[in-house]
């Protein structure tokens, strides 16, 4: 775990924060600007929608990545990213080597395609893939277990205010595989989501890597338990 003097994590937020620029002119249409893994990223938002907006969680998983690249080596891995939104953590992972598949609500994808080609077309080794990924519908249609072999679980944000908690539990569940790395930023907000993280470990081993207390942010590294040992009945599938 990596412990932060107040001042350093100061420091470190600030730097964190300065990868993020905004148009100098207003347009028609509104986004973004990032700087990660040597390139100017540019996001496409929507203002009326949770999963079109590039939350703080986003960008302290993409400075994860760019900043510990030899550590946590995506060139060539198998990465999925769930609840992908305006896909800055796909798009990062893709422009440091990996094969990606960015996931998200059906109504989200046409936003979040946009924004993975505009910002990896002709930049990357693999071109990333956009697929819909509803937590916790149809996950063996769609993610077969005997195929699906992701190298990384990734996720930012995807704990807050909604309804599909134990749908979310069983789609990590589901894609994790035992030597499946999960990187997921959590922002803690209200009890319930919060509680979340207790029952997650149920099923995962959970080493925080580093903590962000001004920004009430912990980034996780997870990796699942024995299958045989610790799968709630309510999980079964």
């Amino acid at each position: 775990m990596l412990l932060l003097p107040g001042e350093e994590e100061e420091q470190i937020v600030a730097e964190i924060m300065r990868r993020r620029f905004f148009p100098a002119v207003i347009t028609h249409k509104a986004w973004e600007g990032f700087h990660f893994a040597g390139h100017e990223i540019r996001i496409t938002e929507a203002i009326d929608c949770y999963g079109a907006v590039v939350w703080p969680s986003a960008l302290v998983l993409c400075y994860f990545l760019e900043t510990n690249s030899k550590q946590y080596n995506l060139v060539d891995k198998n990465v999925i990213e769930i609840g992908a939104g305006t896909g800055l953590v796909s798009i990062v992972a893709s422009l440091l080597g990996a094969l990606v598949t960015a996931t998200d609500l059906p109504e989200l994808l046409g936003n979040l395609q946009h924004n993975v080609v505009r910002n990896t077309k002709m930049k990357c080794k693999h071109q990333p893939h956009v697929k819909e990924l509803s937590w916790g519908v149809d996950l063996e249609k769609n993610f077969p277990r005997s195929s699906c072999q992701f190298d990384y679980i990734m996720a930012a944000d995807v704990v807050y205010h909604h309804p599909f908690l134990d749908e979310l539990l069983l789609t990590f569940d589901h894609l994790c595989k035992n030597d499946t790395v999960i990187l997921w930023a959590m922002r803690f907000r209200l009890e319930k989501e919060n509680q979340f993280v207790g029952r997650f470990q149920t099923l995962f081993n959970l080493e925080v890597l580093s903590d962000f207390p001004s920004l009430n942010i912990t980034l996780y590294k997870a990796m699942r338990k024995s299958r045989m040992t610790t799968r709630p009945s309510k999980l079964l599938v």
